[in-house]
């Protein structure tokens, strides 16, 4: 990481210009300053944060992102394909299916091949969302560039690579 990336955002002053007192930077975290998944964990919760305030307009989370995005870019995938795929417990997707299909982004279709199941595919809404959602995620992608630098970003895709 280079010495930008490590420093944290200035802190707003108090109106005696001193930088405001907070009690939580004082408590050290000892062995978990070394663990790397401490340090993905916090880096999860901002890119969660991010993304979420990013996309706030039009309401849409990371993971209904990432399930609209699969079945845009792969039409016809069965519930299970897209579960196990994005790593997501089947009963939750369900869940999240039918939110998506309350909103007319997802319709599932008899499957042709296995009548037990459904294919996925994005509506005309769906696909037209789906554009709009990659703008945004595009730009919040563009503040973790911001917030990491774009060789560090390109060094954590890679890194990353391996368990996505």
């Amino acid at each position: 990481m280079t010495a930008s990336a490590t420093q944290t955002a200035p802190r707003k002053r108090a109106g005696n210009g001193a930088a405001p007192h907070d009690v939580a930077d004082e408590i050290g975290l000892d062995a978990l300053v070394g663990h790397a998944g401490y340090a993905v964990r916090r880096f999860q919760i901002w890119i969660f944060q991010d993304f979420i305030k990013t996309l706030g307009a039009v309401d849409i989370r990371p993971t209904q992102y990432s399930v609209l995005t699969l079945i845009g870019a792969n039409p016809g995938l069965s519930q299970m394909a897209v579960a196990k795929r994005l790593g997501i417990e089947r009963a939750r997707l369900v869940h999240l299916l039918d939110s998506l299909e309350q909103r007319n982004y997802v319709k599932r279709v008899k499957s042709k091949v296995d009548r037990r199941s459904h294919a996925l595919h994005l509506t005309t809404q769906g696909e037209t969302a789906l554009a709009k959602f990659k703008r945004l995620a595009a730009e919040h992608e563009r503040h973790v560039e911001e917030k990491i630098g774009k060789e560090n970003r390109a060094q954590l895709l890679r890194i990353l690579a391996g368990f996505t």
